[in-house]
């Protein structure tokens, strides 16, 4: 299996190579030209959306509460369904990052406070890859789970900083089809050994078959709003939605999207409930690795290397987005806006090489401060969901947000979340999601915030028609 996972990979940077003599401009490194079309565009969302959460987090969740570890899955699936509506908008507005539709409505602040908050939140995503790279490498190699993010990180960075965009949108349209056929033969796999889907279902226990299950209603639901916020906002959708090549190239990914998410991590969540029954007895940590001890444990050996591949298909494709958007943010949003503006496109291509390589790094050392996979998801999903989300579909939706309203959106969120998550590891609360006074981080970062852009926005002077027209037709 090992030597499956080496020669993929070693595929994936042979094409990235190759790719990187197509980059000639800032444009292509980071928006592909605004060149994909809707085929493209669907793979690299799914394949860039569907990561360690979902494989670690996701299916581990699954095997120790069963279906209604779907609810995390969900607040995608709405927020995919949202989002369909804004996507031609944002292609519309053409710009390259989430910060530039901040700075639009709300002004130079909130470019600078969203970008604080996006590598906070997106370094620990791309943290969790690393470490879901880690476990991966440990359980087909014997590697350190240590010195396997290790390489996992080193891996990213140097396939990110070939090609960008240019690069990972296309390998995404692979990644993404492998990752799928992967998850399905498993649980076809595993439904027909235990004799059908009736057997199957009737081998679990009753919660795990119920609505909320173990979870009960307030953790299935705080599960539920920090990852639809996280989606709402995500900035690689809309780095992504800004490479489409026009509107309805975007419109039309969002309807496949969606479709392709609900398969695929239902069958990554299925995978992890059926393996409850086959393999019982794991522990919290050793149930986040569910997955691929299904593929060496259980499956055969061809089905076994193709989920392997596809798994790791996943956390690659996941960590260089979300290793290339924070990049990005830093090196357009703050350094060629407010230091540098005359910026060469080869210098912007270089400085955002190197900043990939800086949060690599961080991202690494980050991973080793949470206890589990879950915890580095739910805890980055609120930080963005709640920092950036409120302001952003207030610039987008509502015309009554102001300027105040928004930054102070974005600082509340974004403050809350930390407080309440560094006071819950302070008071001993170990687990995922934290939480204080019987409230998940979720509740009261998400209350805040929302009700800080509403309040402050009408306390203060409505923004003129000049000032929000840009943004509403589209022009920059």
């Amino acid at each position: 299996m090992l030597t499956a996972v080496l020669l993929y990979l070693s595929f994936l940077i042979l094409v990235g190579t190759y790719r990187s003599r197509q980059v000639k401009t800032g444009d292509d490194f980071l928006v592909a030209g605004r060149t994909l079309p809707a085929r493209v565009l669907v793979f690299t969302l799914l394949a860039t959306w569907v990561g360690s959460g979902s494989l670690f987090g996701g299916a581990g969740l699954g095997y120790r509460a069963g279906f209604p570890a779907l609810w995390q899955s969900a607040g995608a699936w709405v927020g995919i369904a949202l989002v369909y509506f804004i996507a031609p908008r944002v292609r519309r507005i053409a710009q390259y990052t989430v910060p530039d539709i901040l700075e639009l409505r709300y002004g130079p602040a909130a470019r600078v406070l969203g970008t604080i908050t996006t590598v906070l939140a997106y370094t620990t995503i791309a943290a969790y890859q690393f470490r879901g790279g880690g476990r991966l490498l440990g359980l087909v190699s014997g590697v350190d789970p240590d010195t396997g993010a290790l390489i996992t990180m080193v891996f990213c960075v140097v396939f990110t900083s070939l090609a960008g965009m240019l690069s990972i949108a296309y390998l995404d349209v692979g990644n993404g089809i492998l990752m799928t056929v992967g998850v399905m033969l498993a649980v076809v796999f595993m439904v027909g050994d235990a004799g059908g889907i009736g057997a199957s279902l009737s081998a679990l226990r009753p919660d795990q078959v119920s609505v909320f299950g173990t979870l009960g209603p307030q953790a299935s639901l705080a599960l539920f709003l920090p990852t639809m916020f996280l989606l709402l906002g995500e900035a690689n959708m809309y780095q992504k939605f800004f490479s489409a090549r026009d509107e309805r190239a975007a419109r039309r990914a969002v309807v496949a999207w969606i479709v392709g998410t609900i398969v695929v991590e239902t069958l990554i969540d299925s995978t992890g409930v059926l393996a409850s029954t086959v393999m019982p007895g794991l522990s919290d940590a050793q149930s986040e690795e569910v997955v691929i001890r299904v593929a060496t444990d259980v499956l055969p050996s061809f089905m076994g290397i193709l989920l392997v591949c596809g798994a790791a298909a996943i956390i690659v494709s996941t960590a260089n987005s979300f290793l290339l958007t924070p990049s990005t943010n830093l090196i357009r949003d703050v350094y060629q806006r407010f230091i540098n503006p005359g910026v060469t496109d080869r210098q912007l291509i270089v400085y955002t090489r190197v900043t990939v390589a800086v949060l690599g790094v961080l991202g690494y050392v980050a991973g080793n401060f949470f206890p589990t996979i879950l915890a580095m998801a739910l805890w980055a999903y609120t930080m963005y969901g709640a920092g950036i989300t409120p302001a952003l579909l207030g610039a987008l939706l509502w015309r009554r947000a102001t300027a105040q309203g928004g930054v102070a959106s974005i600082l509340v969120g974004m403050l809350t979340t930390l407080v309440w998550e560094i006071v819950a590891l302070a008071r001993g609360v170990d687990g995922a999601p934290a939480y204080l006074l019987g409230l998940e981080t979720a509740y009261p970062a998400l209350a805040l915030s929302i009700s800080t852009l509403i309040v402050v926005s009408l306390a203060t002077p409505r923004q003129t028609d000049e000032q929000v027209a840009v943004l509403y037709s589209g022009s920059a």
